[in-house]
């Protein structure tokens, strides 16, 4: 990366991801000239802390992106739909976690790993979008496959932790558990059934088709990083109770034949993969195990002996990391190093 130093702004600050955001600038080394944390009205004065400085968080306005270069967005799709072309026009390049921009024809959406090239179209709009955090773990597992030998149709479970939906649901989770373990009355509010001992298959609201928008991210967002329509993506998405970390089954069917044991050779030089695969002493990759880290874990990798050129295998990954900041730090790492 060169020398130069970059006004960094952080819309969303006080939330999970918008403070993962702030760790991740800080634990990469990210070269930071100057900080602006935003949010709400309702955190104005706040104080989050970078670098061994506590810094006031102010007010999203349209005024915050003036002098700014690159805007880390983590403040919910509304709030991106409008803020962001208003950053683009004051000359900031907007990286936005939300799914207010992925599908638009003029915005990248982009996963570092598999494609970066992709970043460069940001001139467009000023906008870079960061994929769903499902997405982002299965491509990053998924491409060096594509590119050895093609993929054609994609089968993906997820088993998706509370984080995912915020704070409020890793509190409803400890409380429900935490009144279910002293046979207490519980209360729902995040989810529309209790998710303590529970899974919910039902991640977003339902479509006319039947597939929650959940489920359509995974296939349209694949589509469009990996730039093949053709590929064949049916996803069912779940919420488990679990604070951290995404788990994904995954069965691909390729175009050609490819050995499990030349998969795992792939994924164990792939970048941002850690292989996790030693069945006999049961070492195989855990949500719990992925918390915290930036890598995504796969292992579980077998034929699928239903079919000839079948792939089966199990997928982890932090969803606020890798799955969200992390991966939203280094798209503005590639974009600082090679376009402004």
């Amino acid at each position: 990366m060169s020398e130069k130093k970059f006004n960094i702004a952080v819309a969303g600050a006080t939330g999970a991801v918008g403070n993962q955001m702030i760790e991740c600038l800080k634990e990469r080394n990210f070269p930071v000239k100057s900080i602006k944390l935003l949010a709400s009205s309702r955190s104005v004065g706040r104080k989050l802390r970078f670098k061994g400085d506590a810094l006031s968080v102010e007010e999203l306005t349209e005024e915050s992106f003036k002098g700014v270069d690159i805007a880390l967005f983590s403040a919910g799709g509304g709030t991106s739909l409008k803020f962001s072309p208003i950053a683009a026009s004051s000359g900031c390049v907007v990286i936005d976690n939300s799914s207010a921009w992925r599908m638009d024809a003029d915005v990248p959406l982009v996963v570092p790993e598999v494609n970066p090239h992709a970043i460069a179209d940001y001139k467009k709009k000023g906008i870079i979008a960061n994929p769903n955090c499902s997405t982002i773990q299965m491509v990053v597992a998924l491409n060096p496959i594509r590119k050895k030998c093609g993929i054609k149709r994609i089968v993906v479970s997820t088993y998706q932790a509370v984080s995912g939906t915020g704070k409020k649901a890793i509190d409803e989770l400890f409380d429900q558990t935490r009144a279910m373990i002293n046979f207490l009355d519980y209360k729902k509010n995040v989810y529309p059934h209790r998710i303590a001992f529970n899974c919910l298959p039902h991640i977003d609201v339902f479509l006319d088709n039947g597939y929650t928008k959940e489920e359509m991210k995974m296939l349209n967002e694949t589509r469009k990083i990996m730039e093949d329509n053709t590929i064949g993506v049916t996803a069912t998405t779940v919420r488990v109770p679990v604070f951290f970390g995404h788990a994904e089954s995954v069965n691909i069917e390729t175009q050609e034949y490819i050995s499990a044991s030349d998969v795992k050779a792939l994924l164990e030089k792939a970048p941002g993969v850690k292989l996790v695969d030693d069945i006999k002493n049961n070492i195989y990759p855990l949500q719990t195990d992925a918390a915290g880290q930036d890598l995504t874990m796969v292992g579980r990798i077998r034929q699928d002996e239903s079919i000839p050129n079948g792939i089966n295998m199990w997928i982890a990954a932090d969803n606020i990391r890798k799955g969200a900041a992390t991966n939203a730090v280094q798209i503005a790492e590639i974009l600082a190093d090679k376009y402004l």
